[in-house]
């Protein structure tokens, strides 16, 4: 057998929460070929199977996993061009960051906000990552994918994904597909992304900024936040944002702005964060929500707390378990319903044990 599978592996120091229990089995995966073979393994002795990538956007019940986690390290870069884009092929196990170092070193536009953002290319796809008005899915062109059913491979084109906010088919499917590579489609000699304000402000000054300025000022903005991992930081433990922002038809969100401002939260209705979507529909920032519902950032419950730079990061100071880390989600999801009626969903992929979904 090309691949070791090893019994009773902590799982906590691979996670960036720095919580959770072992897998009852563990493998790395160095090599795409060694995949089927591994499912195999587990499809035999009747173990569910749990595909982890950089464990950035996980959160491990303290009972552990009862199967066996595959850890994909594969890595590679393979370059092309294509219908005058520049395709970038990544390995599922390369660091996602490292993907948007080599496409700005190269002048390849598509993914310069995404920078330091913390995971692997393989992850990717499945949240839909996004940050400073871009999304992964605008570059993703197709997904290298092996269906666990059948174990045998297929190319999936963008548009076969389901991409969404913060979603996708595979996000929705988490037991059908293991993604191998992706392949990213961007433009050469293009301009960056300018199109969140707060990005655009950071920006100021400079006329015309490259790829690299947009870069370092993203990792700056992100850094400012504790939102790239830094062995020094004190909120290092986090998964970045816990929640996603809140979509919301149109007139629910200027209930909600006039609920704020009733409730002495906000001068004006305008002074509610909210972007409207292509849909009618109308996105909040849960961030604003948390703070306005009274939690502040630095906010503790024991081990756990809300981030001191960021009010959507969950942060573990050490010495907890994770039923203490949803103890304070679940806290942080109540006193934002009772103050605006929203009701806030996890970012982070659970494992061993479920998000509840109802209010309690």
């Amino acid at each position: 057998m090309p691949f070791t599978v090893n019994p009773s592996v902590p799982l906590a120091p691979r996670t960036t929460f720095g919580l959770g229990g072992a897998a009852r089995f563990f493998a790395e995966i160095t090599d795409a070929a060694d995949v089927a073979p591994a499912l195999r393994w587990a499809k035999e002795r009747e173990l569910p199977v749990f595909i982890l990538g950089g464990g950035s956007n996980l959160v491990v019940a303290d009972e552990g996993f009862p199967g066996l986690v595959l850890h994909m390290r594969t890595r590679g870069l393979r370059w092309t061009e294509m219908g005058g884009e520049v395709r970038i092929e990544a390995q599922a196990g390369e660091a996602w960051d490292d993907v948007v170092a080599q496409a700005v070193l190269r002048g390849a536009a598509g993914v310069e906000c995404l920078s330091g953002i913390p995971g692997t290319a393989g992850a990717a796809p499945v949240q839909n990552i996004g940050a400073y008005g871009q999304e992964a899915a605008e570059a993703m062109r197709s997904i290298h994918v092996l269906e666990r059913a059948t174990l045998e491979t297929s190319e999936l084109d963008a548009s076969e994904c389901g991409f969404g906010y913060r979603t996708s088919r595979f996000k929705r499917e988490p037991d059908r597909f293991v993604i191998l590579s992706i392949t990213l489609g961007l433009v050469p000699n293009g301009r960056p992304a300018l199109r969140y304000g707060e990005l655009i402000s950071a920006c100021t000054g400079k006329a015309a900024p490259s790829l690299a300025e947009v870069r370092q000022t993203v990792l700056t903005l992100r850094r400012g936040k504790s939102m790239v991992l830094d062995e020094v930081d004190p909120n290092r433990h986090s998964a970045g944002s816990f929640f996603t922002n809140p979509v919301v038809p149109a007139e629910r969100a200027a209930e909600i702005a006039q609920l704020a401002v009733a409730a002495g939260l906000a001068k004006e209705p305008s002074d509610m964060p909210r972007f409207a979507l292509a849909t009618g529909q109308v996105k909040l920032a849960a961030g604003w929500l948390i703070e306005r519902a009274g939690l502040a950032k630095g906010f503790r419950m024991g081990p756990v707390g809300i981030s001191s730079h960021h009010a959507l990061a969950l942060v573990h100071h050490g010495g907890g378990t994770t039923a203490d880390l949803l103890h304070l989600a679940l806290h942080v999801r109540a006193v934002v319903f009772e103050r605006f009626g929203v009701v806030l969903s996890p970012e982070p992929v659970f494992l061993g044990m479920a998000w509840p979904e109802t209010m309690a």
